[in-house]
């Protein structure tokens, strides 16, 4: 297939992981305004905090070790060795990944007590929420197992541009901790256990669900048999060595994610959630189109290195990016300007009451305006994987965790859980300026295309300030704790497409054409 074409379908199957994403996201939102109206903030710091290692996983594996280890050797083995050859090597993959798994959540669970202390030891101030946390880490882990599972399953049907069941099956994970919070969480008060537990079981519930939902559709590629254990097999040995770089940046990650936990951890209760929620509103956009693009990608990338053909991976890339930025701008610029009467809309109610709201949307300031340097990076790192390079993201890595301590360090004493995130947006703009100007020099074809993704993000961006301060007049005329939220976000979106195609934003009609060719059938 031509690089024109790759970058045509690009968008179609975006557009298919964007919609399994939306509904995701949308059960995601559901789980998160029923926990945080049935359960108090001592509760909810519980779970955020106990979610932590699990949570992370299934980003670094659904989006990161997985995919960017996987996805490149197995497009390497169906474009030179066929179909035979890519089930040969998943076969193997796959006996690797379940042993790995398998000794991880057993360690896991044994160590409950110390990793909890780890990246919640401030709790130990507040009588029973360090054991409760614990108690729920140690039940949550498993899910590793499953995620594991899952991610490896995707590897395989986006490799075999099969988006759709690795799309929706993420989730079922939601749906699973909402089944659980409303017909457990009576019947274990009954018995003593606190209720809360019954989030950590339906956490359980939602991985199991995805390994099952993803079966039918590897049986029906043939990448359903049965795993064969061989590390000396050369392609296992090339994913093994992809990993291994990659695991140092887990490895980062991980101090950075703990350490943002221990320091929220350290502050007044509420917090550890108002950042939690935050971090929740910006993985909407980010997992609705951002990462769509980057998993959609992945594979065309992949197969481009694979050939030698370095003009169109370069192509196909800057297509990917303008596409990323052309969503993850506008949603920078309106969480900004309109953040709390959003968060005011979406979870107020309950236990959730209009401080929440504020203390959100403080957080979410930052958060959200950091959603475009989040959105870049995920662009980024794709490339430098598809180019076999796994060590140049790992040390970015590296460097975007000491900024990021030296800023929270800095900024939490004054400003509390915002610093936090304060120091999470500026450790990502570091680590995108970084991972940019990685990338000129790996990838030289990009030179001659850069000029029209720039061009691209100020027509953007222009277009999301008008965006922006329309929704804040909105917003300011209507009273109530809802109206404003609804207002602010319709204005936001019709100024903003009107303002794009004013400016004649090309991405508007891309993102479109697919919309219209399925209407036209």
């Amino acid at each position: 297939m031509s690089g024109e074409e790759e970058r045509e379908r690009l968008v179609g199957r975006a557009g298919v992981i964007g919609a399994g994403t939306l509904l995701s996201r949308m059960l995601g939102f559901g789980r998160d305004v029923v926990i945080a109206a049935l359960f108090d903030r001592m509760r909810t710091d519980a779970f955020a905090a106990a979610l932590t290692i699990p949570n992370a996983l299934r980003q670094l594996l659904a989006e990161g070790a997985v995919s960017s280890a996987v996805v490149p050797v197995l497009s390497d083995r169906l474009a030179k060795g066929g179909d035979a050859e890519g089930r040969a090597f998943f076969a193997r993959a796959r006996a690797v990944s379940l042993a790995v798994l398998v000794a991880v959540t057993i360690a896991g669970i044994a160590a409950a007590g110390p990793l909890t202390w780890l990246f919640a030891g401030g709790y130990r101030d507040e009588p029973g929420k360090l054991e409760l946390t614990s108690d729920m880490t140690r039940i949550m882990f498993p899910y590793i197992f499953f995620m594991g599972t899952a991610a490896l399953g995707m590897a395989a049907l986006n490799a075999k541009r099969k988006f759709g069941v690795a799309a929706f099956a993420p989730g079922l994970f939601n749906v699973g901790v909402v089944a659980a919070a409303f017909l457990l969480r009576e019947p274990l008060a009954a018995r003593g256990i606190d209720p809360s537990m019954s989030l950590a079981i339906g956490v359980l519930a939602g991985g199991l669900f995805q390994v099952v939902a993803q079966w039918p559709a590897l049986r029906s590629i043939g990448y359903a048999s049965r795993p064969i254990f061989d590390l000396a097999d050369p392609h296992v040995r090339e994913m093994l060595r992809r990993i291994v770089p990659m695991t140092f940046g887990l490895g980062i990650y991980y101090v950075d994610l703990v350490l943002s936990r221990r320091f929220l951890s350290e502050l007044p209760e509420g917090s550890q959630s108002y950042f939690y929620w935050a971090s929740r509103i910006c993985d909407f956009p980010q997992g609705i189109f951002v990462m769509a693009i980057s998993t959609a990608a992945l594979p065309s990338l992949a197969t481009f290195a694979a050939k030698g053909d370095h003009e169109e991976l370069a192509k196909t890339w800057a297509h990917g990016m303008r596409l990323a930025l052309f969503v993850a701008i506008p949603c920078s610029a309106a969480l900004i300007a309109v953040g709390e009467p959003l968060v005011a809309l979406v979870f107020e109610r309950g236990h959730f009451d209009a401080v929440a709201s504020h203390e959100t949307a403080r957080a979410l300031a930052w958060q959200g305006g950091a959603i475009f340097t989040v959105a870049a990076v995920r662009q980024l790192v794709p490339a430098f994987h598809a180019l076999g390079d796994t060590r140049t993201p790992v040390i970015v890595s590296a460097l975007d965790l000491i900024a990021f301590v030296v800023l929270a360090l800095a900024l939490r004493g004054p400003f509390g859980h915002v610093g936090v995130s304060m120091a999470i947006a500026g450790s990502s703009a570091v680590q995108m300026v970084l991972l940019f100007f990685g990338l000129t020099r790996r990838l030289p074809a990009l030179g001659a295309i850069l000029g029209a993704v720039f061009a691209s993000a100020v027509r953007i961006a222009v277009a999301s300030a008008v965006a922006g301060v329309a929704a804040w007049g909105a917003a300011r005329l209507l009273d109530g704790r809802r109206l404003p939220g609804i207002a602010a976000g319709l204005a936001f979106v019709a100024v903003f497409v009107t303002a794009a195609w004013g400016l004649r934003a090309r991405e508007l009609d891309e993102l479109a054409k697919p919309i219209r060719r399925r209407l036209a059938r």
